[in-house]
């Protein structure tokens, strides 16, 4: 196996050539926004991600190569070389990819290329790095998964409509997906064999290398249920939902200096940092050097219901400091209880601390983050995949913080400003040993071990997502986005909350 130091280089080919058409649209498809954001851009942003992708080209459809620019440079990916336009079918692209790769400054005739489809944003990293190990003993990779569906042949017989006239065996039948990867060379040698042949079409390239150069092998690589491809209104449809119920691994704890060096100087407010995880992300951040203004109703007198208190908090602050770099809110109120049997003053509280109050701070807060060019981080409990029995006013309110947040992503995204949403497992707070008295030891996450990843998540690049914190994470692989949604529609602990 090729060794890291001296591994061969991959190259991205996204193919983002559709037209829409076949799902009435009057845009092309990859430019359709899901979660806040083109699909494009989430295909693009999980190469960027990916540690085996060194270059990413981009293929697009020719009346768009300026908006496919415009995304690339807006999200400042740091791997896409190239926007250039795609042909006229699928054939004429991937020629396209072969000669922009060849042309790429330290190319050699042995680099990979791996060509996915842009359509298909739900690639996990898993995939790409399985991908890429086996190009290094194969010259061409295919991803596939097995047939959960009987496959029929059929014939038309006239008036009369379809009939089968054979049913394969399904245990042998796979699903074809992308990526696709090869060795340049061998991918180039079979498109220029096919050129030859007049009758020649394709609409992968797999194909293309099993009839043009049969005596190479292609390896297939186990590919992912939820690596759909949008084709279909239906498609476009579960792809959202599947983002909006997504969430993300917190980043991995950095080194002491690391968090000296991004905290030093800087402006953070707290709002409910009276006690609890607001109490600590303040604490942990003013122990590096961060200048910390933590806002409680116990300690400040600070209602974060009241509009007038949180702009006279954030204007205090600038005047002390002259910045506002990060604002988190942990402020909340757990209610238990059937609806109907809840007066209007709990209902009232519930909508007004839980929702009212993170919308007005994040309207005072953008003038300032928009300034700093820093992040606003909320917070949402496991209750905003679906609401439960006797938590409705809870369950909504969280379910809301996490639209906020992708809402507000996509928003101030041009500003420079970040937002994201934190979702912590279930966490010993005073809130939670309100409502549910003490719980075994062991049993929760401690509220400081919230604090230091809720520290993590402000300091990185990330914007627009729910980041799970949890004790033991079995979704801690980057890209498993689907099956952290899954697992939170399917399984839900009746007491996940903040």
């Amino acid at each position: 196996m090729t060794s890291r130091t001296t591994r061969r280089r991959t190259v991205a080919v996204v193919l983002a050539g559709g037209t829409g058409q076949r799902i009435g649209l009057s845009i092309p498809k990859q430019l359709l926004k899901i979660a806040g954001k083109p699909i494009l851009e989430h295909t693009l942003q999980i190469f960027e991600a990916a540690p085996d992708v060194d270059d990413v080209l981009v293929l697009m459809t020719p009346d768009h190569v300026a908006e496919a620019r415009r995304i690339v440079a807006r999200a400042g990916f740091r791997k896409v070389s190239h926007v250039i336009a795609g042909g006229a079918t699928r054939s004429e692209t991937t020629t396209l990819a072969i000669e922009a790769a060849a042309a790429l400054p330290g190319e050699d005739e042995d680099c990979n290329l791996v060509f996915h489809d842009a359509v298909r944003p739900l690639l996990s990293q898993r995939v790409i790095t399985e991908c890429v190990e086996a190009l290094n003993r194969y010259r061409a990779v295919d991803v596939a998964i097995p047939s959960a569906d009987t496959v029929i042949v059929t014939r038309t017989h006239g008036d009369d409509g379809e009939f089968i006239t054979e049913v394969p065996d399904r245990a042998r039948l796979r699903r074809g997906q992308t990526p696709q990867g090869f060795r340049l060379s061998t991918i180039r040698r079979a498109y220029e064999l096919a050129a030859a042949d007049p009758l020649f079409r394709a609409t992968d390239d797999c194909s293309v290398v099993v009839k043009y150069l049969p005596d190479v092998p292609v390896h297939v690589v186990t590919g992912d249920e939820y690596n759909m491809k949008i084709t279909q209104p239906v498609d476009v449809f579960i792809a959202d939902k599947l983002f909006q119920l997504a969430s993300t691994t917190a980043p991995a704890h950095s080194a002491e200096k690391f968090y000296r060096d991004r905290l030093s100087g800087r402006t953070v407010l707290v709002f409910g940092g009276s006690y609890g995880i607001g109490a600590d992300i303040a604490r942990i951040a003013e122990e590096y050097g961060a200048r910390v203004h933590a806002l409680g109703r116990s300690t400040t007198g600070t209602h974060v219901e009241n509009p007038d208190q949180v702009d006279e908090a954030f204007a205090r602050a600038y005047a002390e400091t002259g910045r506002v770099d990060y604002v988190v809110n942990t402020a909340g109120v757990l209610r238990i209880g059937r609806l109907d049997a809840t007066d209007s003053a709990t209902v009232k509280e519930a909508m007004e601390v839980n929702f009212l109050a993170p919308v007005n701070i994040a309207r005072t807060a953008y003038k300032y983050l928009a300034e700093s060019k820093g992040q606003l981080l909320l917070f949402t409990s496991s209750s905003y995949t679906r609401g439960r029995a006797e938590y409705s006013l809870y369950s909504s309110t969280k379910a809301a913080m996490v639209n906020l947040t992708q809402a507000l992503s996509d928003e101030w995204a041009e500003d420079g400003i970040r937002v994201n949403c934190v979702n912590p497992e279930r966490t010993a707070t005073p809130m939670r040993t309100k409502a549910f008295g003490q719980e075994p030891e062991g049993s929760l996450l401690t509220s400081e071990e919230v604090a230091h990843s809720s520290l993590d998540v402000l300091l990185s690049g990330m914007t627009g997502h729910v980041i799970d914190v949890r004790r033991q994470d079995p979704m801690s692989l980057p890209g498993s986005a689907f099956e952290s949604a899954l697992s939170k529609a399917l399984t839900r602990s009746e007491n996940q909350t903040l």
